[in-house]
């Protein structure tokens, strides 16, 4: 992983591991993709001094009457979002798909910030909604 040496909690379930989502506050099947969530959750948190009260981990959202499910969001303590991250697993290339992805799910949340990740990769755009276009960050924006 690109991303600082966090600590985190492990437990076995059957044949699975599992890692806790301090945000879900449980623990959750450590898949290639969840591995990667946790390390941004961990990110938005120690490095960007996120609140953990503001963060909210795989909810469901409707696009053109099709549910979907975002990774994280963090919001302003306005209420208002200010970040949408779609995290991909490590094996998962970072092509304009994903950056279409998570486009079409900011139209619906309209965030101030995207971040896309595969772990290995990260990409952070502030949303230029005047221009309709992305402006890429060399890093991410701390938290308000």
């Amino acid at each position: 992983m690109n991303f600082p040496d966090y600590e985190f909690r492990f437990k076995n379930n059957e044949n699975k591991t599992l890692i806790f989502d301090m945000i879900r506050k449980k623990f959750v099947t450590l898949s290639p993709e969840e591995w990667v969530r946790q390390h941004v959750v961990h990110f938005l948190i120690t490095e960007k001094n996120y609140s953990t009260a503001l963060i909210n981990v795989e909810k469901q959202l409707t696009l053109h009457q099709t549910k979907k499910r975002y990774d994280v969001i963090a919001f302003k303590n306005s209420g208002e979002i200010r970040l949408i991250v779609e995290c991909k697993s490590p094996q998962v290339k970072i092509t304009q798909e994903v950056f279409d992805q998570i486009a079409r799910y900011n139209l619906v949340v309209k965030a101030d910030y995207l971040m896309v990740t595969n772990g290995l990769e990260h990409y952070y755009c502030r949303m230029d909604y005047e221009n309709e276009r992305y402006v890429f960050l060399e890093e991410l924006p701390c938290s308000q």
